[in-house]
C-alpha cells in the first residue's frame, strides 16, 4: 500500500519539501469515503449530544410553592371544577411533561470513531485541503509570522491546526486567529475536521497524530 505525498510549505507560501502520510488515513477512495457517510454522521451526532450538560429541567406541580387550597368550592359556581391554582393550565402553574435532567450521551465504540476521523481525512486530503505548514517559528511566538504561512495556503477559510504538544510556540501564535481552530494531535476528532474547510498539520503534528492512530489501532 502506498503512502500518500504531501507537499511542506513555509514562509509565504514557498514549498519546503514533502512528507508521506499513511494511505488508509489519508488515501481512501472517494468512493468509500461517500459510502460510509452515514458512520461520519453518526459518530458527530454522538459527538455534539455527549457535549450537551443535559442540565435542562422545569418544575412540575410538586415544585411550585402555593395552590394547596382549592380556588373556589367544587359545585355551585357555574365554573369548572378545579384543585389548584398551580395547575398546568393557570398562569404561573406548573409544565405538563417538560424536560428533566438527563444523559445525551450516546454509545459509540473506538473502532467506529477511527474509521468515521479517517473518511473525514481522506475526503479533506481528496479535495487538496489538507496541509503540512512550517511556521518557521524561532524561539519566540509570533502570529505575523503564522499568517504568512497560512495565508497562502488556506486564505480566509476556516482551518483546524493540528500541532504536536511541543509546538508550543505555534499554538501562542495562532490560538487568537479568528478563523483558526487549533489543537494537539492527540484531541483532532471527526467534528473539528467535518467543520473545518481546511486542515493544516505542523511535521511534527503529523507524525504524532500518525503515531498515536498506529498505537490505537494494535490496542
Amino acid at each position: 500500500m502506498a503512502d500518500v505525498s504531501l507537499k511542506v510549505t513555509g514562509l509565504d507560501g514557498v514549498e519546503a519539501g514533502s512528507v508521506t502520510a499513511p494511505e488508509e488515513i489519508f488515501g481512501i477512495a472517494q468512493d468509500e469515503v461517500r459510502t460510509h457517510i452515514p458512520l461520519v454522521h453518526q459518530v458527530v451526532v454522538a459527538q455534539l449530544a455527549a457535549a450537551r450538560q443535559g442540565t435542562h429541567a422545569v418544575k412540575n406541580r410538586a415544585r411550585i410553592s402555593g395552590g394547596g387550597k382549592k380556588p373556589w368550592k367544587q359545585k355551585g359556581t357555574g365554573r369548572a371544577r378545579q384543585g389548584s391554582i398551580r395547575a398546568p393550565q393557570f398562569a404561573g402553574g406548573a409544565v405538563v411533561h417538560g424536560p428533566v435532567p438527563r444523559d445525551y450521551s450516546q454509545r459509540t465504540p473506538k473502532k467506529m470513531k477511527q474509521a468515521a476521523l479517517r473518511y473525514v481525512l481522506s475526503d479533506r486530503a481528496n479535495a487538496g485541503r489538507v496541509h503540512v505548514v512550517d511556521f518557521g517559528l524561532g524561539d519566540k511566538p509570533s502570529t505575523k509570522s503564522a499568517l504568512a504561512a497560512l495565508n497562502p495556503v488556506v486564505a480566509q477559510r476556516f482551518t483546524t491546526v493540528v500541532l504536536d504538544r511541543e509546538n508550543i510556540n505555534e499554538w501562542l501564535s495562532v490560538r487568537n486567529l479568528p478563523t483558526v481552530h487549533v489543537l494537539f494531535a492527540d484531541q483532532l476528532n471527526t467534528y473539528d475536521v467535518v467543520t473545518a474547510e481546511d486542515l493544516v498539520f505542523t511535521k511534527e503534528g503529523l507524525e504524532a497524530f500518525t503515531a498515536d492512530d498506529k498505537s490505537q489501532k494494535e490496542a
